[in-house]
């Protein structure tokens, strides 16, 4: 499959960095390092609610 070109600078950093790491699937499962974008994306939502109903009121 072609990569788009506008696409292909970003899938070779990507593939630079090397997207996977060998023996990296035994290792303990930490909450920031595996699900910090969810909480973060969870506690941002959240404060757009606060913020929104804050100033319908």
């Amino acid at each position: 499959m072609e990569v788009p070109r506008p696409l292909r600078a970003a899938v070779d950093w990507f593939e630079a960095r090397g997207v996977y790491v060998p023996g990296e699937d035994n290792r303990m499962l930490s909450l920031w390092r595996d699900f910090g974008w969810l909480i973060i994306a969870w506690l941002f939502t959240v404060s757009v609610f606060v913020i929104f109903f804050a100033l319908a009121a």
